[in-house]
């Protein structure tokens, strides 16, 4: 199934996708459900619930307005840094050529903050050079928890996945760097495009799709979500050590070689330029840079 989040008539919806991805209908829920997108549906079928019902009608994707499936995530969307091999080769030449971090031993994890989240068309507000003017794209799976729980093992991990989307993980490099935790440099406003919708774990392997990225309609990025150095059930067990996971918590997998940061010389993201992140089995997001 796909569930997307999307505006028609004024209103936000969230529904059921066909399995073309040219309609969606409504499920007949109320506001403040459909203002969460799929998060209420996936708290309820956790906690034993059905799904709503169907408007009688569907219209068609072209005509509606699609947002983020998860526009008010819960809390902070969970971040895996440098979970490629290519890619944590390719900044091993960077600025991070200095970091004693072993990326072999334990996944690096940061947060970007719930209100970064946009839609999978919206624009991506550029924060001016004064800020920053090293912005880079990443793009990303992102798994969507179902089933909560803490101190889950890699073994069980796959039974707590509900579904997936994709994110563009966008950073402003300098800022990275200047304050050595990464939160403030991720989290700026506008810097999470996702969708178009979630597809749910019945209907996409995650851990056997194919990550793209396109800038301009030039080829950036490239990878197999198999060549993940710490794979979906590992950073499930990581991230809940100690750590609850709840139904709607989102963790962004990492990002494969191909970012600007690792090019030489460098290629940071300019006023007018598109960004195409595409995910084999659920579909792609574009975004302009403003």
């Amino acid at each position: 199934m796909r569930i997307a989040t999307y505006r028609h008539n004024q209103q936000r919806h969230v529904g059921q996708v066909s399995a073309d991805g040219q309609h969606v209908t409504a499920f007949q829920v109320s506001a403040d459900v459909a203002a969460h997108g799929a998060l209420r549906l996936i708290e309820s079928l956790m906690a034993g619930g059905t799904l709503p019902a169907l408007a009688p009608t569907a219209v068609a994707v072209k005509d509606v307005h699609l947002e983020a499936p998860l526009p008010l995530p819960r809390r902070n969307i969970w971040c895996v840094g440098r979970n490629y091999h290519e890619h944590a080769k390719e900044l091993s030449t960077s600025v991070f050529k200095d970091s004693n971090t072993n990326t072999q031993a334990w996944p690096i994890v940061f947060t970007k903050v719930p209100e970064c989240v946009v839609g999978p068309t919206d624009a991506v507000q550029l924060p001016g050079s004064t800020v920053s003017d090293q912005i880079d794209y990443e793009a990303e799976l992102a798994v969507v928890i179902g089933q909560g729980g803490k101190n889950i093992r890699a073994a069980d991990a796959m039974k707590h996945v509900y579904g997936y989307t994709i994110v563009n993980d966008v950073t402003a490099r300098d800022v990275q760097m200047r304050h050595q935790q990464w939160d403030m440099g991720k989290s700026f406003d506008t810097f999470c495009p996702m969708g178009p919708w979630l597809v749910t774990a019945d209907e996409l392997d995650g851990t056997r799709t194919h990550v793209r990225c396109f800038v301009n309609g030039e080829q950036r990025q490239d990878g197999p979500t198999a060549q993940l150095i710490f794979d979906i059930p590992t950073l499930i067990e990581t991230i809940s050590r100690g750590i609850t996971l709840y139904p709607g918590d989102i963790i962004a997998t990492g990002t494969p070689a191909g970012v600007g940061m690792g090019m030489k010389p460098p290629r940071y993201l300019q006023a007018g330029d598109v960004v195409r992140v595409e995910i084999d089995g659920i579909g792609h997001i574009e975004n302009k840079f403003v």
